[in-house]
């Protein structure tokens, strides 16, 4: 199965730790990461699509940070 997940946090180190952790978890980069101005917060937000290929089959109930 594919699975599939879309990352995101503030623009700080966490969200590049964030997404070093999934890429030592075994998932891969998708797509270019996006960087917008979080009006409500004031904040700039990042954000990075991830995917993985994985054995088994797909349930929405998964907990996909944990695959």
């Amino acid at each position: 199965m594919k699975l599939y997940r879309f990352l995101s946090a503030d623009d700080t180190s966490e969200f590049c730790h964030k997404v070093t952790a999934a890429l030592n978890a075994g998932w891969q980069l998708y797509g270019d990461p996006t960087y917008a101005f979080d009006s409500a917060n004031g904040v700039m937000r990042c954000g990075q699509a991830v995917v993985k290929e994985k054995e088994g089959s797909y349930a929405p109930g998964m907990k996909l940070g944990e695959q």
